[in-house]
């Protein structure tokens, strides 16, 4: 559902009217989008009436609703006041809307006590560095919302197996400039075929994946090179990756397609698990198919895998 009243809500922001934009932004129930599901998450300017007025017609899975990085400290409480009521007027949203805050001790405590009230799907909190830091997320974000985490700093990366320990806490998002930075790494070696850059998508997301938690690898800057974006795309679907956050309607379809199954596949997996089902009611839990080889309990949870995640 998009914004109401456009016009009104501009001549706010250009009037520098906080208070009167403050009284527009009403707490409405929300039904939270629990899926797990998306392919991408793309990142939206929260100050920018117009990226917001698009949503309805964005194709992206989830929506990062961006408070931090982008956003000029000036523009930043109005930006959090139309975050809100964004997620107001969505009571119901088949796109997933996070909520990326600034860190914790640089504005985000207030924003997330702002925003419990409009109900987020998920909240993403950044420059997480230890694990108290995760446990006073826990206290600050009302229970039914989601905790997703971004992994930008050296400690979050030591901590990345022990951070998953609450089950509010769904996603991990790789921040790979910032984390570059703080190993102090060029950004030069951030190429697909670099042999550091590999270990480092390997185990993030082996390990993310390990703890049960969602595993969403780094945006892809260069948003007008379609053709460096599928280098890495390809590589992280060979890896095992299914979700990538991007900046551009465009890096949004190009995620969808190689992020996204073939009809071959889908139906391969159907008979896959038709196959296991109708064997496993006999007692026979592995066997070996003519078409699909040898079939078992591992295969099976694989292609009921590929189905749960369209």
């Amino acid at each position: 559902m998009p914004l109401k009243n456009i016009q009104k809500l501009t001549d706010l922001l250009e009037s520098g009217n906080l208070q009167g934009l403050k009284e527009l932004a009403v707490p409405q129930f929300r039904q939270i989008n629990r899926s797990q599901s998306f392919r991408s998450a793309m990142m939206l300017s929260t100050h920018n009436l117009k990226h917001l007025s698009k949503i309805p017609s964005l194709s992206s899975e989830c929506l990062m609703l961006n408070l931090e990085d982008g956003v000029s400290p000036e523009q930043k409480p109005y930006a959090l006041v139309l975050c809100a009521m964004v997620l107001a007027s969505n009571p119901v949203s088949e796109k997933k809307l996070v909520v990326r805050v600034n860190p914790l001790d640089e504005g985000g405590v207030e924003e997330i006590l702002y925003l419990n009230p409009f109900m987020p799907d998920a909240i993403r909190v950044p420059k997480i560095r230890s694990l108290e830091d995760v446990h006073r997320i826990l206290t600050l974000v009302d229970d039914g919302i989601e905790i997703h985490l971004s992994i930008e700093t050296k400690e979050a990366w030591l901590a990345l197996s022990k951070l998953s320990f609450d089950p509010r806490i769904k996603a991990f998002y790789l921040g790979i400039l910032d984390l570059f930075a703080d190993l102090g790494f060029s950004q030069t070696l951030l190429l697909p075929e670099n042999p550091t850059v590999q270990y480092l998508l390997s185990h993030f997301l082996i390990t993310t994946r390990a703890c049960g938690v969602k595993a969403v690898s780094f945006v892809y800057q260069d948003y007008k090179n379609s053709e460096g974006l599928r280098n890495w795309l390809e590589l992280e679907k060979m890896m095992g990756f299914d979700a990538k956050g991007c900046i551009a309607p465009a890096q949004v379809e190009l995620i969808h397609e190689v992020f996204g199954y073939s009809e071959h596949e889908i139906a391969r997996c159907h008979e896959i698990v038709t196959l296991f089902e109708e064997h496993a009611a006999r007692g026979i839990t592995g066997f070996t198919d003519v078409q699909y080889g040898f079939i078992d309990e591992p295969i099976y949870k694989g292609a009921l895998a590929v189905l749960a995640s369209r």
